[in-house]
């Protein structure tokens, strides 16, 4: 049996754990590919996570730079769309 707090955060929906529909997991899709294609990029930056809902997309983790911070943010706003993308990345040493 589960503790009722525990209960409650399994029943409560947070963006991780929210139903996305095909759609946005198309979007999502769509848009890990782009970043895991990306040599280029870090590690890290291949690690990020991804979400969308209602077609709007948030990237949230940690990059090595601004510049595959820009680039990440680039091809997620190139595949969802102008205005679509909420950049929650940060840059590590930063």
């Amino acid at each position: 049996m589960l503790a009722p707090s525990l209960a409650k955060a399994q029943t409560d929906a947070t963006p991780a754990i929210q139903k996305m529909s095909k759609a946005d997991r198309d979007l999502t899709q769509k848009i890990r590919r782009a970043v895991v294609s990306d040599k280029s990029l870090s590690v890290e930056a291949h690690n990020i996570h991804i979400t969308a809902q209602d077609g709007s997309v948030t990237l949230i983790g940690t990059v090595k730079s601004d510049d595959e911070k820009k680039s990440i943010e680039d091809k997620a706003t190139g595949i969802a769309g102008a205005g679509k993308v909420t950049d929650q990345l940060s840059v590590s040493g930063k």
